[in-house]
Formats: structure tokens, C-alpha cells, sequence
């Protein structure tokens, strides 16, 4: 059984690949009342909100990109994460709350309640995260 096993997808033989250390932890955003957590929070440290729509080809490949980007030195970085398929009308509070016009894939950091920065799409992936921590 061992050729069948090497031909179709067998692993002996073959190395494991060690898994990868995460440093991103997401904490599901699904109601408008942590809006305002978010902004309490942002007083101590930057918050950051990842508005992704799941069905987007463009979301899957920016979101892998941007997880990629946590390092150890960014994993206290509070990270909230909107389905906009999900929560379409919190996305558009938070459009009206931060004052940042709506996009998807986007990326929003929030510092004392206000946005500080955002990004969307590819240039999500070129943000320097060490700058908000």
C-alpha cells in the first residue's frame, strides 16, 4: 500500500511542515454597542477594524496578506473583525462614526476615538502595523 499511498496523497515520506505561530487574534464585531467600546478602548491603545465581505475573491487574498503582517511584536493590537455580509448596518455606522467612507476589503485604526488612519483593498497590506502600537 505504500506506492498508493505516495501516488495519492500519502504522507510518509514526507516532512511535516511545522505549523505557524499566529499572532492575530480577531474579535467578532456584531453589534453597534462596541462601536463605542471601540472608541473607550481607543483611548489606551489603537484599535483596529478589518470590514471584509467573505464573498470577495479580493477580501480572501487581502485578509491572508494582512494576517501575515501580525508579528510578535503587534499580537496586543486589538483586531475587530466585520462580516459586511452579515452586518452591512454596522459597516455603515461605523462609516458615519469614524468618518471614513465605506470600502471593502478596509482597514480602520481608531486612536481616541477617532480614525487615524485607513486603508482598503491591496494597500491594506502595506500598512506598517508597529506605527500603532
Amino acid at each position: 500500500m505504500g506506492i498508493f499511498n505516495n501516488m495519492f496523497g500519502g504522507k510518509e515520506g514526507q516532512e511535516e511542515k511545522p505549523e505557524k505561530k499566529t499572532y492575530l487574534t480577531w474579535l467578532p464585531l456584531t453589534s453597534s454597542e462596541q462601536l463605542e467600546t471601540i472608541k473607550t478602548e481607543s483611548n489606551t491603545a489603537s484599535v483596529l477594524i478589518f470590514k471584509d465581505s467573505t464573498r470577495c475573491g479580493i477580501s480572501k487574498m487581502v485578509i491572508k496578506q494582512f494576517e501575515k503582517l501580525f508579528t510578535e511584536e503587534n499580537q496586543h493590537l486589538k483586531v475587530y473583525y466585520l462580516d459586511l455580509l452579515n452586518y452591512r448596518d454596522i459597516s455603515n455606522e461605523i462609516a458615519v462614526k469614524f468618518q471614513v467612507m465605506h470600502q471593502s476589503p478596509q482597514l480602520i485604526v481608531v486612536r481616541n476615538g477617532s480614525a487615524v488612519h485607513h486603508a482598503s483593498h491591496n494597500d491594506i497590506t502595506q500598512v506598517n502595523l508597529t506605527r500603532f502600537i
